[in-house]
């Protein structure tokens, strides 16, 4: 069921088919905005108003690729109480100094024994 949307909401709007985003792909935002809704186009499309730099995309979305934009999570989550964890404080004793890499089976050991297995 998608959610219903009426002119002037705030909305995000997915990133899935944006060719012109920079990086990584799986470093993008997901979604992008809040963009302010002009119209609906139907029950199955929205039109808004784009910033600057998306100005140059059709600004008419499925509203499957749109999500409503809530400015604080306390919007979305009212009724969710904030938690205070207390924070203690702890000492640190010194340590002995650096754990020596030499202990055990070193990369030398292991080349020699390679060598004489063939």
């Amino acid at each position: 069921m998608e959610p219903d949307f009426k002119e002037g909401d705030q909305v995000l709007v997915s990133t899935l088919n944006f060719e012109n985003l920079k990086g990584p792909k799986k470093m993008r935002d997901s979604f992008v905005g809040p963009f302010t809704i002009i119209k609906l186009v139907g029950k199955n499309a929205v039109e808004f108003k784009l910033t600057e730099e998306f100005s140059r995309k059709h600004p008419v979305f499925p509203v499957s690729l749109v999500k409503p934009y809530f400015q604080t999570e306390e919007g979305k989550f009212s009724s969710r109480k904030k938690i205070l964890i207390p924070r203690e404080i702890v000492e640190v004793e010194d340590s002995p100094g650096p754990v020596s890499k030499s202990s055990g089976p070193g990369r030398s050991d292991l080349m020699g024994r390679i060598n004489d297995s063939t």
